[in-house]
């Protein structure tokens, strides 16, 4: 059973971030299914750190914002959610091409949620593994 009480496309998803620091990054969504959704992100001069690899901090980014919009998606239009917490376990550098970020819907609290981020290389071998807990709040 879907977890969305949102209509949306994905087109729509990357245009949220487009003037934000999403957009800054090159982040568009790409996919989605019944609890889970897909985005990517270029491994380019705008995400490398200093030594030509994924900044760590770039893969951060990539998970909290797929997995707050996914959240956001999963709530009713007048609630948002917003980081809380989120860690990440880098596995693997990534000097070129693109990375993507899976994030699927672990538990869908009434003030909280919880979703698991995998990010991996053009390849398919996970070079990150992240969790985030969101905060519930209502939309100003």
């Amino acid at each position: 059973m879907a977890v969305w009480k949102q209509a949306f496309d994905l087109d729509q998803l990357t245009a949220l971030g487009a003037h934000a620091l999403p957009g800054l990054v090159g982040i568009a969504f790409t996919g989605f299914g019944d609890d889970w959704m897909r985005a990517s992100m270029p491994v380019d001069s705008r995400t490398h750190q200093p030594f030509g690899r994924l900044h760590g901090g770039a893969s951060v980014v990539l998970a909290e914002t797929v997995a707050s919009v996914a959240a956001s998606m999963a709530l009713s239009p007048e609630k948002v959610a917003v980081g809380l917490e989120i860690n990440a376990n880098h596995l693997r550098p990534v000097m070129a091409g693109h990375v993507h970020a899976t994030a699927k819907a672990e538990a869908l609290g009434r003030t909280t949620q919880v979703w698991t981020i995998r990010i991996e290389d053009d390849a398919g071998k996970l070079i990150c593994l992240s969790r985030m807990t969101a905060a519930v709040i209502d939309k100003v």
